[in-house]
């Protein structure tokens, strides 16, 4: 029995929407103000054939962002987290840096098309997989207690993506990006030794440490 047109549309659209979508991670990847004609040609596919399956330029980044950032959880979902806290977060940075440095000009072109909001959303898991670290290494005693999760979550953020820059840059070589990120945050996120100077100033009106 032949199968039905319908469904051969519905796997030939898949293998189109497929091509588009590597096509953008790709060509935005490289540039992030790549054009949707060079993303089109690069697929293989036509412009009406692109903007059928993505009516917008915002549409198109947003799931080359997406495709980028499930490929990254499927990398860092295999990093050994158990164990010393510490430990699980050196190796977790390892792998990060890359996949920061390689998707920065794909961050790029999202932050210019998308809200913040959307971008943040996307983020959720990583965001989530740095929390749960630094949680667990107050709960260990090695992570200080002094400063807002949320903050030292996005100072960790901070600092890979300015990693990923300085590597882009050509300011920071291959070798030496690991071990930089890792000593930098781990200077921020350790328990200060006693006596210690405390941070300046007080935590704003209505932040908690915890």
């Amino acid at each position: 029995m032949s199968t039905p047109a319908p469904r051969r549309r519905r796997a030939d659209a898949e293998r189109s929407i497929a091509r588009i979508v590597a096509a953008a991670r790709s060509c935005l990847g490289q540039d992030p103000d790549a054009t949707t004609d060079s993303i089109a040609e690069a697929a293989g596919v036509g412009r009406m054939t692109l903007y059928g399956h993505f009516p917008t330029r915002a549409a198109l980044v947003e799931a080359a962002l997406t495709e980028a950032l499930r490929a990254g959880d499927e990398t860092l979902d295999s990093v050994d987290l158990s164990g010393d806290a510490r430990e699980a977060l050196t190796r977790l940075l390892a792998s990060s840096w890359a996949l920061v440095a390689e998707s920065a000009a794909l961050l790029a072109a999202a932050q210019g098309v998308l809200p913040a909001g959307r971008v943040r959303e996307l983020h959720a898991s990583a965001v989530d997989r740095v929390e749960e670290l630094v949680h667990r290494g107050r709960r260990e005693g090695v992570f200080r207690t002094d400063l807002p999760v949320s903050w030292l979550v996005s100072v960790v953020h901070y600092v890979l993506h300015g990693a990923a820059e300085e590597h882009r840059a050509g300011r920071v070589g291959t070798a030496d990006v690991a071990g930089l990120v890792t000593a930098t945050v781990r200077s921020i996120l350790d328990t200060p030794s006693p006596g210690a100077e405390e941070p300046s100033g007080s935590l704003p009106c209505g932040t908690e440490a915890g």
